[in-house]
């Protein structure tokens, strides 16, 4: 059987996931949903590049539903669109990977985690620093208790700006539920992921320092954080720390993850993405493994297939991801690694931090594991 899906939102990552899911064994893009006339051509043309024949466009859900013409569902629409759009998807019996945020509000996650809890077909939310394959590794080295007990976790992301985006929606808090839900939601699942633990505090200091003030979209000038620090508590004693700012993109590492614990310490540091980069080279991630009785650290470059990273921004995560997915939808078998609950924890920590931000308060958070 070959898988047929359905691309909902073909933009810049729409275009990422068609590339990917082309890399798949018994796997095409046999329809996108798509308004915008130019990104359906592009989405289109991706798809022909990738060698895969050219999906038929559809300009909403609704004619997608009633085409039968989809094994699985991919929704990559802006944030602001899940939440409605999901309570049609999840009235189907069609496996659903949704693109991060879950929604941009934590009561909208909360109650889509609700509306999915008797439901057959599975809901992948796509987080896919997971896979990346430098924090994999650490991931692992954690689990295979390297360095013991886990203390403490430092995140930090320093990179270009917000891409320009269809109708600019990236721009806005109220489309995307701000920075800290939009960008950082990834950040807080890998937190959540580490400690296996539930924040119960955050405090966060933030602003809009130097993007987008020459905008100006209908009157409305940009409203989104650009930079950030943020410390969240959990439940089992771990700390754990963000520090993201959106106008570093000439930073040789983009994201740098360090895992402390009792009897040492972890690190990856993954560049950014190579279009964007002088000459467009391609650099290796590193994993560096710091043991206290030895004081001898070890570095190791994390390589990566030039296909995959040729197929997205995100070093091969997003094929990772789908390879998960694909073995998920084909097998009918297993739970998606990262749930509707788990992209809930997640939207709740970076709403959260925006409202720490906002207040300057430190935030408490309910338990809702």
């Amino acid at each position: 059987m070959t898988l047929r899906y359905a691309i909902i939102g073909a933009g810049m990552m729409g275009q990422e996931h068609i590339r990917n899911i082309a890399l798949l064994p018994d796997a095409y893009v046999s329809t996108i949903v798509e308004p915008n006339d130019e990104m359906a051509a592009k989405a289109v043309q991706t798809a022909i590049d990738a060698g895969i024949k050219a999906p038929e466009r559809y300009t909403d859900i609704d004619a997608l539903l009633q085409s039968d013409k989809a094994d699985a569902l991919i929704v990559v629409s802006p944030n602001d669109t899940h939440f409605d759009m999901m309570q049609k998807l999840l009235q189907t019996n069609l496996p659903i990977l949704l693109e991060k945020p879950s929604a941009t509000s934590a009561d909208h996650a909360w109650s889509l985690v609700k509306s999915a809890e008797n439901r057959a077909a599975p809901v992948w939310v796509a987080m896919e620093y997971r896979y990346m394959p430098p924090v994999a590794r650490i991931i692992d080295e954690v689990r295979n208790g390297t360095i013991g007990k886990t203390k403490m976790i430092s995140i930090v992301e320093h990179r270009f700006p917000f891409l320009n985006k269809v109708g600019a929606w990236n721009r806005f808090n109220a489309r995307t539920g701000g920075t800290m839900v939009e960008k950082c939601c990834h950040f807080f699942d890998l937190m959540r992921l580490i400690t296996g633990s539930e924040a119960v505090k955050v405090y966060g200091s933030g602003a809009q320092d130097v993007n987008f003030f020459d905008e100006n979209y209908d009157g409305q000038k940009p409203d989104i954080l650009d930079n950030a620090f943020v410390i969240v508590d959990f439940e089992n004693g771990v700390r754990a720390s963000l520090d993201l700012c959106m106008f570093a993109e000439g930073s040789y590492w983009q994201e740098q993850v360090s895992v402390v614990g009792d009897t040492g310490k972890v690190e990856a540091f993954v560049p950014g993405p190579s279009r964007f980069w002088p000459g467009g080279i391609e650099r290796a991630s590193e994993v560096i493994i710091s043991p206290r009785a030895e004081r001898a650290p070890t570095r190791s470059e994390i390589h990566v297939d030039e296909n995959l990273l040729a197929a997205g921004d995100h070093h091969g995560s997003t094929y990772f991801q789908h390879l998960k997915f694909f073995e998920l939808c084909k097998t009918k078998t297993g739970k998606p690694e990262v749930t509707l609950r788990d992209g809930a924890h997640a939207v709740a920590l970076g709403a959260a931090a925006e409202q720490s931000i906002r207040t300057g308060t430190v935030v408490h958070l309910e338990n809702r594991s």
